[in-house]
């Protein structure tokens, strides 16, 4: 299987950065895990964990915010 689509660049960042998040943010380790649990790939929940990642960073960017994590 592989992931396709986007720019090349961009999914290769996202892709190293999601399996680091999935190692070390508790959110989206959580989500990865749940995921997996339920049977899911494990590419599918490492696109599904980039996705969450991209998402919320446009949302800290779209509100021109620092990220506030649980902890905050």
């Amino acid at each position: 299987a592989h992931i396709a689509g986007g720019r090349l660049s961009v999914r290769c960042a996202l892709y190293m950065a999601s399996l680091s998040a999935i190692r070390a943010n508790p959110p989206i380790r959580d989500f990865y895990q749940r995921l997996r649990d339920q049977g899911k790939p494990g590419k599918l929940a490492i696109v599904a964990a980039m996705r969450k990642l991209i998402t919320t960073a446009n949302a800290v960017i779209a509100n021109d915010a620092p990220w506030k994590g649980k902890s905050d």
